[in-house]
């Protein structure tokens, strides 16, 4: 899976959790883009991620998270394709 296919899996999770179809992310995207992404829809969207791309995220990586292409670039790392 290529970094393009990875955002657009990783757009239709966050459509999914924040009920938000037009809703559109890119690498600078961060929970002050989004109006619902609080701290408990972070767990929410940590745990959908993970289930969509079955893997799981170690603390270190979830805490070093700083933007939606760090989390693209964890994802892609992950299946060393990207």
């Amino acid at each position: 899976m290529d970094r393009e296919k990875v955002t657009a899996r990783l757009t239709e999770v966050f459509r999914d959790v924040f009920d938000d179809e037009d809703l559109e992310i890119n690498d600078s995207t961060t929970a002050d883009d989004i109006e619902a992404w609080d701290s408990l829809e972070h767990i929410s969207l940590v745990s959908a991620v993970e289930k969509a791309f079955k893997m799981r995220f170690t603390m270190k990586e979830v805490s070093g998270m700083k933007n939606v292409g760090e989390m693209i670039s964890i994802l892609c790392e992950r299946a060393k394709k990207c």
